[in-house]
């Protein structure tokens, strides 16, 4: 999902969606949106069916 998707999903501003995406990626020492899926995946935080 896009920023923006995400925030309406949410109900939050777009820039808080990118303000949380940099917080896990700096937390996780990742540094892109695919990084941070394949972490959570080897964290069992996520499962692929």
């Amino acid at each position: 999902m896009s920023n923006a998707e995400i925030a309406t999903e949410l109900l939050v501003s777009e820039g808080t969606v990118k303000a949380y995406l940099g917080r896990i990626m700096t937390k996780w020492g990742v540094r892109d949106r695919v990084q941070i899926i394949v972490a959570a995946a080897q964290a069992g935080l996520i499962a692929f069916t």
